[in-house]
């Protein structure tokens, strides 16, 4: 028995010190082997950065340049000639606006690589101390199952059974030392990955942009040369070109823009409520009408049902009549619903308002905007006081796109970038950012981009931009 407990006395000592060496010696060996080229690749990958990142700054500043001629060239248009001008320097400001963009992509993508290499070399280290600190409460529990009344009962002194006790506090500050090193390693690790996300972001958003720069130099050179082929003798060739555009322009704004739940209105009309809106919010106009959209389509295709009894949440269908057990929920909005009804003067039980989608949770969200009511509550007081009115009422289209206006805002769309909105969207659809895990979202998402797209395509011509 002597000789088992001197044994494991000399493991216990021995563990913590093997254990610590292994971990330091895993940790520095490799930085010590890899120094030279790593200097060496550091050295080349800072001077080349420094390189783009020069290249960048003066695009950057070529961008600027062109757009203020851009903007002196509009105020000076009315000619061919001054119209030409106009779409050569959009045409360059783009041309430049690609060349930073595809900088940009490559840093952030050297970036995401970067991200990345350290995610999995902090998971290493977590995978060892995890391991390491295995072995500790291994042992721990090793010493643990030696008594004190075996050590007394054997022929071990107490001067070794306290020295023992020694071994068995140094694997406990070790043990504790490991534990507090995980901790820190999986803090860092959760910032790595925090940033790896926004890398990523910030990848997309350098890509959809460049996209975007890539169409407007395409549409340009297609209008320069356009406006090229016709005679600079020939003005009048030049006015009846004017007069077409500005007979679209009219009629996109004439056109009738669906909202549901509601009737359609003019889609100038619609503009005129986003940009007002966007004013206070920041955000795109084309953004908060295609939500709108969107939304009117799902009304189209689902349907809207009636509130029939306020105990139950239960109604039926608008058109069909058909029961549905949970077309708003009992103890969250039933009663905010009576309440905004009764405000603006409306028949709670003839009001439409959405059906529950396939049975699944509940329906109840009202108007264009498709707020539910007890949402609409939270926001009834900044909505009245944005568009003058005594009550905010969730049917007419003005205050309902300002509601989603701010909503947009709450949810991050201010930002105008692709993956700002395009998350914002999401949200708006089901509380979470874009995740094609179950249940998916980001077909919304995606669906509310492509038809803001084509919104802003419309109100660019209508603009005049």
């Amino acid at each position: 028995m002597s000789k088992m407990k001197s044994n494991l006395h000399n493991s216990i000592k021995f563990i913590p010190k093997v254990a610590g060496i292994m971990i330091l010696a895993s940790l520095v060996l490799p930085n010590i082997f890899d120094i030279t080229n790593h200097v060496k690749a550091t050295s080349t990958q800072e001077a080349e950065r420094a390189k783009l990142e020069a290249e960048y700054n003066a695009l950057l500043k070529e961008i600027a340049e062109w757009e203020n001629t851009l903007s002196t060239q509009k105020k000076e248009s009315g000619s061919i000639t001054g119209e030409i001008n106009v779409l050569t320097s959009k045409i360059e400001k783009a041309k430049a606006e690609v060349k930073a963009k595809t900088i940009a992509i490559n840093n952030i993508s050297k970036d995401i690589s970067q991200k990345n290499s350290t995610i999995v070399s902090l998971e290493e280290e977590i995978r060892r101390e995890e391991s390491s600190i295995a072995e500790l409460l291994r042992k721990t529990n090793e010493y643990k199952d030696t008594t004190i009344l075996h050590i007394i009962l054997g022929d071990e002194s107490l001067s070794e059974y306290y020295s023992d006790n020694d071994s068995y506090a140094s694997i406990r500050v070790a043990l504790k030392d490991s534990l507090d090193n995980l901790q820190n390693v999986k803090s860092k690790t959760e910032i790595e990955k925090k940033s790896l996300q926004e890398k990523q972001n910030a990848e997309l958003d350098a890509k959809y942009e460049l996209e975007q720069s890539k169409k407007q130099i395409e549409l340009s050179e297609s209008e320069k040369q356009k406006l090229l082929s016709i005679s600079k003798n020939k003005e009048s060739e030049y006015q009846k070109i004017l007069s077409e555009r500005q007979a679209r322009a009219a009629q996109l704004r004439a056109a009738l823009f669906s909202l549901r739940d509601t009737a359609a209105i003019p889609f100038g009309d619609a503009l005129d409520y986003a940009n007002l809106a966007s004013k206070t919010t920041g955000v795109r106009p084309a953004l908060v009408l295609a939500i709108l959209e969107q939304e009117s389509a799902y009304g189209a295709n689902i349907g809207s049902c009636y509130l029939k009894d306020p105990v139950t949440g239960s109604g039926v269908g608008k058109n069909t009549g058909t029961p549905f057990a949970n077309v708003m929920k009992p103890t969250r909005d039933v009663t905010p619903f009576l309440d905004i009804t009764a405000k603006t003067g409306r028949d709670p039980y003839n009001t439409p308002v959405s059906c529950p989608i396939g049975g699944v949770g509940y329906g109840g969200a009202m108007g264009p905007s498709q707020f539910i009511p007890s949402t609409w509550k939270i926001f009834e007081n900044r909505i009245a006081a944005s568009v003058g009115a005594a009550v905010a009422d969730p049917w007419i289209p003005y205050h309902a796109i300002t509601a989603t206006s701010m909503y947009l805002q709450d949810l991050g769309a201010g930002a105008q970038t692709y993956t700002a909105e395009r998350n914002a969207a999401c949200r708006y659809y089901s509380g979470r950012v874009c995740d094609t895990k179950s249940p998916p979202n980001t077909f919304y998402g995606n669906q509310v981009m492509a038809k803001a797209a084509a919104i802003q395509a419309n109100i660019d011509i209508i603009e005049g931009i």
